[in-house]
Formats: C-alpha cells, sequence, structure tokens
C-alpha cells in the first residue's frame, strides 16, 4: 500500500525536475537512478554499522559516496560535475553486481542548474534502503506517469485489468512465467503478488518453505526491446523483492536465440502497431506475417508447455481480420489453444489511446479436451470510458470472472457445460466457429436469441433493403455554384448541377480508415464516392429508425481488409437488426431525437462559441504591431533536419489550448542554430500562433519545457512589446475572438492551403482598453469558457441515453 509520506516524495522530486525534465519518461529515469544511488550508500553504511565493509563506493568510486554530494561545503557547479561523473562512471564499477550496472547503463545528468540538483537529491536523501518494501508500490505509482510508451503501439496497461488477467490465468508456485513484451514489468509483479497471496495463511504469514522462496523470483522472466523499458523493469522488480531479476533486452520477434525457450504462463499486452513496411520476422514462426500483433500471438501460442495457460491482450484486428495471417492464426488458436475470448469497452486505454481490444485466454491442456469457446463482453470495468477514466460503481470483471472460472472448472471436471448460466457471456461450439472458413471471434457473431426471449424479430438487412453504391463522379465534375450538395464517404464532399436521389437517404462509409460509419444524405443530392447506400425496400421500416439502429451497431463484423478495409454488399446483407412495429419504430426515433437535439445544442455552443471583447468606443485601435511582438518562424527546410539537437515548433505541436513537444521529432543542428537561428528561440509565455493550413489561427501559450525550442514555418510567436499596455492573456482572448478571424480571413492568401504571415499581421487593429479593463475582460471569458466545456459531459449523458434506448431495443438488459 503507498503510504502518503512515500507518494509526497515522489510527486515532490517530479515537481523539482519538471522545468529541466518535462518528458515523464526522462523524469522517472532521473528518480530511479538516484534513488538506486542513494540505496547503494544505505547498503554500504549498514553494512560498516554491522562490522562489514563498504562494497559499493569503494576505491576509486568512494568520491562519489552521497555523504560527500550532501556535504554542506559543496559548491553547486562541483556538486554538478560530482554527481554527473558518479552516475555516468557507475557502469564500470566492480563492486556493484551486474543488476545496478546494467540500471546505470548510458545514465546521464540531463541538466546544468545546481539549485535543481541540490533540491532534487534533498528529496532522494529522504528515502532510505529500510523504505524498499513500501518503496515497490511507490515506484508502481511513479511508473504510472509513462502512459504510451512510444510510436510502436505501446500503452501502459491498466492495473485492474493486469491484476484481473492474472486472477484468471492463476499462476502457481514452481511454473514459469513470461513476458515476452514486459514494458515496466507490471504483469510480472502482479503475478509475483498473486502467488505470495495464493501461498499466505490466516494470519497473512507465508506457507512458502525457504527453498521454494530462492526458487519463486527464478521463474519469473521478461523481454523487452528498449533498454530503457529493462532498466525500468530492473529497478520495479528490484523494488519488489527480486535481487537477481531476469529482464532481457531482447526482440521476441527478430531474434532466434531465445527461440527453445518455453514458459509455463504467458501474461502479455504486446505493442499493436508495425513499422512500416512491417516486421521482418525470422523463419520459425508457424505463421508467416509481418504484422507485429500476428507474430507475438502465435510467439505465444507456440512458446506454452503442452499444459501451459496465457492471457493476451490484442487488438480487434485479430479478432475478425480477414487477411490470410490473421485466418490462419484464428484458426491455430482454435484448434490448439484458446479457451475463451473477453471483449473490453473501446475505452479502457484512455487517454493514452482510445483501440478497442479484447482478452485472449490460452490454456493448451483444456483446450485439447474441449469443442467449445466461451466468449464474454465487458460493457463497464470500473471506469468511466471518456479522457479521464474516473471510477464508477458499474463493473462487469468480477462478474465475468466468477462465470469463466465456472467454465474453466466444468471443463477441468469434464461436466456438461451446457448446464452453465452465463449472464455475461456465451458458449460458442468451435465447429461453428469453423463453419465460415475465417475463424471469427467476434462473440456476438454466434449470439443467438430465443423467439421467447425477443420482443422484437430480427431480420437480414438484404431482405429489409436495396444496397448499392451510386455512380461515382470525381471531384472534376463537381461545381463549386452547383445546385446540390454532394455526398461521400464522410459527408458532405462537394457540389454538382444534378441530384440521384430525390429523398434522404441512409449513407454507410463502405471503404477505407472510416469503414462503417453512418451518415444521412438530404433530398435532392448526389451519392458518391466509397458510400453504400440502404434504402428500405418494405413499408414495415422507417428510414430513420434504420439510420438510427445501424448508426449505433457494431458493423466491425462485417468489414474485412487489413490495409485497406471494406464493406461489400455479401458482407453486409445477412446483418441482422431487430425489427419493431412501425409504431414502435416511431416512437423509438422520437426518443432518439430528442435527445440528439440536446446533443447537438450542447456541440453548437462548443462549435460556436468565441470570446467576445464587448468593445467601448473610447477604447483606442491600435495596429497590432504597435504593443504586439510577432516573428514568423524560418522556414527550415527537411534536408536541415537533425536528430537532436534545438527542438523545432510546427502546427501539429499546437493540441487544444497546449503547446505539446512529444509529438515531434524534428531538430536543428546546435551549431546551425548558434550561426543563423538563435534570435527565433521560443520563451516562456509565447503565444503560438499556426499562420497556414486548414487550422490557421489556432493558438497556444508555450510554457517552459526546460531545454530550448525554436519555432519553424507556418508558426507565429507573440508576446507583449509592452507589458504595461497590454496583457499576454487579453493577446489570447483576442486572437479566439471574432474580431481577429474576421480581420484575418480577409487578408490570407492561397486557396488549398490557406496561410498568412507578419504582414498581414500589421494591417490587424487590435482594441485597447486600459489594463484592469483587460484583466477583467480575460478573468470573465475564461469563466465563460468553464461553462462551454461542461457541455462536453452533457453530450456525455446524452449519448448514453441514446445508447441504452437502442439496447432495449436489441433486447439487451
Amino acid at each position: 500500500m503507498l503510504d502518503t509520506d512515500t507518494k509526497r516524495r515522489i510527486d515532490t522530486a517530479r515537481d523539482i525536475l519538471v522545468g529541466k525534465v518535462p518528458d515523464p519518461k526522462s523524469q522517472v529515469e532521473q528518480i530511479t537512478i538516484a534513488l538506486i544511488y542513494k540505496f547503494m550508500d544505505d547498503m554500504d553504511a549498514e553494512a560498516e554499522e554491522l562490522g562489514g565493509k563498504r562494497k559499493f563506493f569503494t576505491g576509486n568510486f568512494a568520491r562519489y559516496g552521497w555523504a560527500k554530494l550532501m556535504s554542506a561545503g559543496i559548491g553547486g557547479y562541483e556538486l554538478i560535475g560530482l554527481y554527473g561523473e558518479g552516475i555516468s562512471t557507475m557502469p564500470q564499477n566492480a563492486g556493484i553486481p551486474p543488476l545496478f550496472r546494467d540500471i546505470f547503463k548510458n545514465a546521464y545528468l540531463p541538466y546544468r542548474d545546481p539549485e535543481t540538483l541540490k533540491s532534487f537529491l534533498k528529496i532522494i536523501d529522504e528515502f532510505s534502503y529500510d523504505h524498499s518494501e513500501s518503496l515497490g508500490d511507490a515506484f508502481e505509482y511513479l511508473l504510472s506517469v509513462l502512459g504510451s510508451q512510444g510510436d510502436a503501439g505501446q500503452f501502459r496497461t491498466p492495473r485492474h485489468i493486469i491484476d484481473f488477467i492474472v486472477e484468471v490465468i492463476n499462476p502457481k508456485k514452481g511454473e514459469m512465467i513470461l513476458d515476452p513484451a514486459c514494458g515496466t514489468a507490471g504483469f510480472l509483479i502482479s503475478a509475483y503478488k498473486h502467488i505470495l497471496r495464493s501461498n499466505s495463511d490466516d494470519k497473512n504469514s507465508s506457507t512458502l518453505t525457504p527453498d521454494e522462496k530462492g526458487q519463486l523470483s527464478k521463474n519469473f522472466k521478461g523481454y523487452d526491446i528498449s533498454p530503457d523499458m529493462v532498466r525500468l523493469s530492473l529497478v520495479n522488480l528490484y523494488l519488489h523483492g527480486f535481487t537477481d531479476p531476469h529482464i532481457f533486452e531482447y526482440d521476441t520477434l527478430t531474434s532466434e536465440d531465445r527461440w527453445n525457450e518455453f514458459a509455463d504462463v504467458i501474461l502479455a499486452n504486446p505493442p499493436f502497431m508495425s513499422p512500416k513496411g512491417g516486421i521482418k520476422p525470422h523463419k520459425r514462426f508457424s505463421i508467416q506475417a509481418k504484422r507485429s500483433e500476428v507474430l507475438f500471438v502465435d510467439y505465444i501460442a507456440e512458446h506454452l508447455t503442452p499444459t501451459g495457460r496465457a492471457g493476451i491482450i490484442v487488438p480487434e484486428g485479430i479478432i475478425f481480420q480477414s487477411q490470410g495471417a490473421y485466418k490462419e492464426l484464428r484458426k491455430m488458436l482454435v484448434e490448439n489453444s484458446l479457451v475463451a475470448v473477453i471483449s473490453l469497452p473501446a475505452g479502457c486505454f484512455n487517454p493514452y489511446s482510445g483501440v478497442k481490444t479484447s482478452i485472449l485466454i490460452l490454456d493448451k491442456s483444456l483446450a485439447r479436451q474441449s469443442d467449445s469457446i466461451a466468449f464474454f463482453k465487458v460493457e463497464n470495468d470500473g471506469f468511466g470510458l471518456g479522457a479521464q477514466r474516473r471510477s464508477f460503481d458499474k463493473n462487469d470483471l468480477p462478474q465475468v470472472k466468477v462465470e469463466l472460472e465456472a467454465y474453466l472448472q466444468a471443463l477441468h471436471n469434464r461436466q456438461d457445460i451446457s448446464k452453465l448460466q452465463l449472464g455475461c457471456g456465451l458458449i460458442v461450439a468451435k465447429e461453428k466457429i469453423a463453419a465460415s472458413g475465417d475463424y471469427n471471434l467476434s462473440g456476438e457473431r454466434y449470439r443467438e436469441k430465443r423467439a421467447a426471449d425477443l420482443i422484437h424479430p430480427f431480420v437480414a438487412l438484404g431482405d429489409l433493403c436495396e444496397i448499392y453504391q451510386p455512380k461515382t463522379i470525381t471531384q472534376q465534375d463537381m461545381k463549386e455554384d452547383g445546385a446540390y450538395l454532394v455526398y461521400g464517404a464522410n459527408g458532405v464532399i462537394g457540389r454538382y448541377d444534378k441530384f440521384n436521389h430525390e429523398f434522404p437517404e441512409v449513407i454507410v462509409t463502405c471503404r477505407g480508415a472510416t469503414c462503417g460509419t453512418l451518415n444521412y444524405s438530404k433530398a435532392k443530392s448526389w451519392i458518391t464516392g466509397n458510400a453504400m447506400v440502404f434504402a428500405p425496400k418494405i413499408e414495415s421500416i422507417l428510414k430513420e429508425y434504420l439510420f438510427q439502429i445501424l448508426k449505433y451497431s457494431d458493423l466491425s463484423s462485417t468489414i474485412s481488409g487489413s490495409a485497406q478495409p471494406q464493406i461489400t454488399r455479401q458482407s453486409i446483407a445477412p446483418y441482422k437488426i431487430p425489427l419493431p412495429l412501425l409504431e414502435v419504430q416511431k416512437e423509438i426515433v422520437a426518443e432518439i431525437e430528442g435527445y440528439q437535439k440536446v446533443i447537438d445544442g450542447a456541440r453548437a455552443v462548443l462549435d460556436n462559441y468565441r470570446p467576445h471583447i464587448p468593445i467601448h468606443p473610447d477604447w483606442p485601435m491600435v495596429s497590432f504591431d504597435e504593443i504586439v511582438f510577432f516573428q514568423e518562424g524560418p522556414g527550415i527546410r527537411n534536408w536541415q533536419f537533425t536528430s537532436s539537437g534545438i527542438k523545432l515548433l510546427n502546427v501539429k505541436n499546437i493540441v487544444g489550448d497546449r503547446v505539446i513537444l512529444d509529438n515531434s521529432d524534428k531538430h536543428v543542428s546546435e551549431e546551425e542554430f548558434t550561426a543563423k537561428y538563435s534570435h527565433f528561440l521560443v520563451e516562456d509565455g509565447d503565444i503560438i500562433l499556426a499562420s497556414s493550413g486548414a487550422t490557421y489561427g489556432k493558438n497556444a501559450i508555450f510554457k517552459n519545457h526546460g531545454f530550448p525550442v525554436m519555432v519553424n514555418t507556418s508558426n507565429i510567436r507573440l508576446h507583449p512589446k509592452d507589458a504595461t499596455r497590454i496583457l499576454q492573456g487579453y493577446i489570447k482572448v483576442f486572437l479566439d475572438s471574432p474580431l481577429f478571424k474576421i480581420q484575418i480571413d480577409r487578408l490570407i492568401t492561397g486557396a488549398a492551403q490557406p496561410n498568412f504571415g507578419p504582414s498581414h499581421l500589421k494591417q490587424i487593429k487590435i482594441p485597447l482598453p486600459p489594463l484592469a479593463t483587460q484583466q477583467t475582460i480575460v478573468a470573465e471569458i475564461e469563466a465563460e469558457q468553464r461553462l462551454v466545456n461542461a457541455n462536453n459531459e452533457l453530450i456525455e449523458r446524452f449519448e448514453k441515453k441514446i445508447q441504452i434506448t437502442l439496447a432495449r431495443v436489441w433486447g439487451e438488459p
């Protein structure tokens, strides 16, 4: 259990570093290195107290001891030199174990500010070696700030999902446990704690023998391709009692060195994404593929012992993609190892990713004696599915765990599984899954509602509608002054002088990244492109009802293709929807449209709100360049970019109301910056204004990131020339206001790529009230924006009401 003091120390350490080390991952690394450094000195001190000798800080390394760092007489820059040299040379210290040498590998001090280092080490000094047990939980808390772990589709797995999978798989003492993509070792830690709990008596005392305890830590093993993750895993395991953790820097998919090593239990959340061009694996995989998620699942299935078990988090592509490698993988799983599939809600990985995932439960022993697979659907996991993931009281995981364990126990005891009562799941014969040849693992595809249980009959779309794609017209055929709207895959895409639909039609995007998206055209419009029309051909279905029921349906089982997802008439015609009586359809549509009006009103507020400056006639209208400094980036070209140096700030770095630098890897060398571009350095508090592209006018205030950043092309940096005449916040309000937009819209150039520059800003006029009035305006607008932002919660609530209404139609509780 994380104690308050330890949490406070870690939070304080991060707060001290954030000005100089803004990247959360780097903060974690700096705290990790300092803690281990301090612990080694503590262990030396303890050895001396017990009559032994120091072994870590001896010989040439004695000069780096912790007492030297904390000496009152040491100067700031002397401290920087001593500590920086100490951590960078520690891998050459023959007196420390290999684990610690690995932790200090490539360690360095990324800043040169004495006050920051003094304050940081003072907080680290509050930790001591006897805190190591509680620090295991503290380190997990520290790791939680990492979130996304890179560009390879790696995301921090929520703790409650890890613990759920571990409890279901139930690892035991004596079993070899592996995570082949271990990240920060979250699965291994959870499995270790599970085994300790399972081998404790009523008084919470361990029942493990000394030999069993000694063997236990040797049975845990992890691989990761990232040396940074390996370092963090080593520390995490060490702080949880593993004196010699077995974590290896290893590429599971391209290296054969450990191919012949097997495990009784494998727990993993492998990376979901593949690099451009795909993975180039070695030739020992049974499934020939280039997608990382396919190869990882294949690896796990192949590296279980004959009685092995696994819990794997997978993206939806594994569940239903029609590409050959995916089908071959699912066939192998169904025939050899898969016992259950658990569908998770799409928001489980928020705020890092909205990707939809499932959990595959493998058990080679039970799979061989079973002719069925269980499917479970988790609607709620105990947390809201929005970006904040706030906890609430709806949680399907405990019930799913109970039902899944009952199913697995029935298989183990060779009982009649048809007698099981599953509220969250269903059991499907392997024969039925194999019948179509694609081995689709979407449980809803196999759900059969008994007539007695249904309020409404289910009818195939092909029996209800004409399903077709209209004739395509090209962008060149469209007319700017055309009288009729043209609808494509993603809504209105242009105008035309003819129409091909007299009445509104239901449209489904049938190709591309937005495949399965619903639109509703207007009367007398043209439908073209990657859009499929669903026109009712019988009188017993309302077009408005058809739109609503399809809009909130899961059409994933009708989508095929990986590089280019698509829906065909053949794939979607058999899809069944509930068909109430016409009068009931009208009631359903009226209820949903009522909710939709509230949603549309809230969205209108969000879309249309602009800060309004109530201009008084006595206020002077001042030229923008009289009181505001602005400077456009120099337009550094691709051939000038370097992999390190001074980071460049581009349009994509403006995210909402913040400047985010994590999504940019473009730099210019320090030499070139010093010679040519030092005057483009961004200052703390500068407003960054996008001056090109579809999002021109978007702006955010730059907060100091602790390292130099320069503005680049398509961006303009601004700040007050005289802070006694104009506030930074007032400039921001003006840039967000219609007054600025009206003026700049008249001045922008370029049609396909609208843009403006400093010469245009010089023509802008800004009303300039007294400073106190500016402060009042800024405060009032900030209060307005808080109210406007509350509409997001209103939208979320009423979208939930629509989903509940449609769930009743589908016969779901």
